[in-house]
């Protein structure tokens, strides 16, 4: 399918998209020059600013922009990019008007003139050269993880919004993105605010000491009612309206199970230490049937295995009407956890509940990533986002088509890759249809 950038009338292939960055690393060897040359560091001895590029200019994106200039004085705000010229305008009016969550002194520290204001499918290469050091990516999930390729490539620390892609395709381009940071000694931070809260680390370190024995099961949890939703605009092409509606389309969110309950997903993965074997269980579309709700699942109901045989179960729903719960469960031989946003208790034989003060997750994420990028220390959690994602997408995989899905077979055998191959608004785009269990096929 052709598609074409909104801004420009030039068409944009998928290819080009993802590999777009790729020849600025090759032609750099091509006349001896060494990687590190090209990857910028943003804690320079003597510099005062870090030039920060925001590239998806959504609500989510705005809000981690804020967080950064809170996280530290030497934050600048350069450059915005998005898809969507009321999106930037939005954006940009939120970043420079004073409020409450953004105080004068941030206000100051925004910088962004009409001709760094980029728009388009390609504008995010254009965010990225535009004289930063580092790139918020917040786009639409399915287009991070080739805009992740890009910024590695050219050499700026990174923090990426979860989750960081839809299939198994861009797991692989963010972990091999991720392995080039680490030679370029960059900083990647995501938004698993969880892994930066300081009721979660004391848990997990608790966890780790022993503190309710063997690790037994796993429970984790997201259920809750429905979320926003836009009804189309006569104006609005096909394309156009699957993103203003990206949450209910699986190529642009990856479904809900990826686009929210990677957070508790993460947790599992983390008292695990490991990645799960494989997965099964079930979903689907019980409530939010209507056409303006696209076509992925409103339930599911998983069971992970890992490599130690422990178990771990997997639960979210989006149906209005029902029983809340955002949280996970953990049950040891000698005892349990429970953790939840600003939340963590154990029972059992060492009973402890958190009771300290904490800063807020969302926004200690971008400390940690400029502390260890000042530190010489630059954080990495690529891989392991990544992995997290993909146990999602695994979880999806084996809803969607009632078959089992191991870990070996989504991370290097399947050929799963999701969206158009072309981005262009003007021409039809089809949504997939609702997946059938015994009927789709496991990819």
């Amino acid at each position: 399918m052709n598609t074409q950038n909104g801004s420009t009338g030039r068409s944009v292939t998928r290819r080009d998209f993802v590999k777009a960055t790729a020849a600025i690393v090759g032609a750099a060897g091509a006349v001896g020059i060494a990687p590190s040359v090209i990857a910028r560091t943003a804690h320079a001895a003597g510099s005062d600013e870090i030039k920060v590029a925001l590239i998806g200019c959504g609500g989510r994106g705005t809000g981690a922009a804020v967080d950064s200039l809170h996280a530290s004085p030497r934050i600048r705000i350069w450059a915005l990019s998005d898809v969507f010229q009321d999106r930037m305008d939005q954006a940009h009016a939120g970043l420079t008007n004073i409020s409450e969550s953004v105080p004068e002194e941030c206000v100051k520290r925004v910088s962004v003139p009409k001709e760094r204001m980029f728009l388009g499918f390609d504008a995010y290469k254009e965010a990225i050269n535009s004289g930063v050091d580092m790139v918020i990516l917040a786009q639409i999930p399915h287009f991070r993880a080739a805009h992740f390729e890009a910024a590695i490539n050219a050499g700026k620390h990174v923090f990426m919004e979860k989750p960081v892609g839809v299939d198994p395709f861009q797991m692989r381009q963010v972990i091999a993105a991720g392995a080039i940071a680490d030679q370029k000694k960059l900083g990647v931070v995501t938004g698993t605010q969880r892994r930066h809260e300081q009721c979660y680390l004391e848990a997990m370190k608790r966890i780790q000491d022993g503190a309710i024995g063997k690790v037994l099961n796993a429970s984790v949890y997201w259920n809750q009612g429905g979320l926003w939703s836009h009804e189309r605009r006569a104006e609005w092409s096909d394309l156009e309206y699957q993103m203003r509606n990206w949450l209910y389309y699986t190529w642009l969110s990856g479904d809900h199970i990826v686009e929210q309950h990677v957070h508790n997903i993460d947790v599992m993965n983390w008292v695990m230490g490991s990645v799960p074997t494989k997965v099964t269980g079930m979903g689907g579309r019980q409530v939010r049937t209507e056409p303006l709700f696209g076509h992925i699942n409103d339930h599911f109901a998983l069971q992970y295995e890992y490599p130690n045989g422990v178990v771990g179960q997997s639960f979210c729903r989006q149906i209005p009407g029902c029983v809340d719960r955002v949280e996970e469960v953990v049950t040891g031989t000698e005892g349990r956890m429970v953790t939840s946003s600003g939340r963590a208790e154990i029972t059992g034989k060492s009973p402890w509940r958190f009771s300290g003060q904490q800063n807020s997750p969302y926004r200690q994420e971008h400390i940690d990533l400029i502390k260890s990028i000042e530190a010489g220390k630059p954080l990495n959690e690529a891989k392991q986002i990544a992995e997290s994602t993909l146990t999602a997408i695994m979880g999806r995989m084996a809803a969607y088509t009632g078959q089992e899905v191991t870990w070996d077979f989504a991370m290097n055998k399947s050929k799963l890759k999701l969206g158009p191959e072309r981005y262009e608004f003007g021409p039809s785009l089809a949504v997939d249809e609702v997946a059938m269990p015994g009927r789709t096929k496991l990819i």
